[in-house]
């Protein structure tokens, strides 16, 4: 098992950034010095065994691809672990490294569910998600390469490949970062705490102590039971409008305005529900010789139908 604590990865880099949509710097500074233990669920792992599976898969179909395009491309290694050569806290592992038209070049491989096909650009661009690229300049800056070919296969057979050529600007910015980041690691100097979930992390816990508030504290509270009291009538007069609204369509499913919908209220599908409980009890205890239509009345006493809701949605 990789310790993770003693290195600096790829995949800690949009963090280190702040462009990482699940982990923040002080997330990332709290893992590193074991304060805090990333919870994999199974629904994370599930995905994460996904993308294993799928890996192999991924990267035949990007060597026929790029062979199609006409490139003479070789295999020379798989999930290979790299150590910058001036500070060994650098680390990388490389999905897949591929000589191609007699260049080695990094490749990184990615499944992709079809809902977050729109984070990803134009076949053969370098458009793709931030916290990826972040990803790609580290492994480029440690491997010293100037190509990372990326193969995203979104869905099962949607594979798109992007090229992320070197950018020495950006890979300094991200070298000056991630120093600065270990540094405060190896001085335990916490990064400041840039959201609600950061607040949580370092105090989740009360001490059982009293405070007396600063006048800087005294107004923010008094600010926010203001907002509180605001946001309740607000609630109260939204009921009320939206109940006028509805008065207004009565039993029509759309209200629309020059062609479009202003909102809709559909009623749901009926939800039936049976008690086979009930019917089983009832059909075990009567007498044998029972018929089809005897079970079958048996089974329509027991069921009951629950009328659908019927949300209101704005468009």
């Amino acid at each position: 098992m990789i310790n993770r604590s003693e290195f600096i990865g790829g995949s800690d880099t949009a963090a280190i950034l702040g462009v990482s949509p699940w982990k923040s710097p002080l997330m990332l500074y709290k893992e590193k010095i074991g304060e805090h233990v990333k919870e994999v669920t199974p629904a994370k792992q599930k995905i994460f065994n996904r993308g294993k599976r799928w890996e192999p898969v991924v990267v035949e179909m990007l060597i026929d691809e790029l062979k199609d395009r006409g490139h003479d491309v070789r295999v020379i290694d798989r999930n290979n672990r790299f150590s910058d050569l001036e500070h060994e806290f650098l680390a990388a592992e490389i999905d897949l490294e591929l000589l191609v038209d007699g260049e080695t070049v990094n490749g990184e491989m990615k499944t992709v569910h079809p809902f977050a096909a729109k984070d990803w650009g134009e076949q053969d661009t370098d458009e793709i998600p931030i916290y990826y690229t972040a990803q790609i300049l580290h492994g480029q800056m440690v491997t010293r390469r100037n190509k990372t070919i990326v193969a995203a296969l979104i869905g099962a057979d949607d594979l798109r490949v992007h090229t992320v050529d070197r950018d020495d600007e950006m890979i300094n910015v991200i070298r000056a970062k991630e120093l600065e980041f270990w540094e405060r690691v190896q001085n335990r100097q916490a990064p400041e705490p840039v959201s609600i979930e950061d607040i949580k992390l370092m105090y989740a816990k009360d001490s059982g102590s009293i405070i007396d508030a600063s006048f800087e504290i005294l107004n923010l509270c008094e600010a926010a039971k203001i907002i509180k009291q605001n946001i309740k009538i607000q609630e109260t007069n939204l009921t009320e409008i939206l109940t006028e609204i509805k008065l207004g369509m009565s039993d029509s499913s759309v209200l629309i305005h020059n062609g479009k919908q202003l909102a809709t209220w559909r009623t749901n599908k009926d939800n039936v529900k049976t008690d086979w409980e009930t019917a089983f009890y009832d059909l075990v205890g009567k007498s044998t010789g029972l018929g089809q239509a005897d079970i079958g009345q048996i089974i329509k006493d027991a069921t009951t139908t629950k009328p659908g809701a019927r949300p209101f949605l704005l468009k």
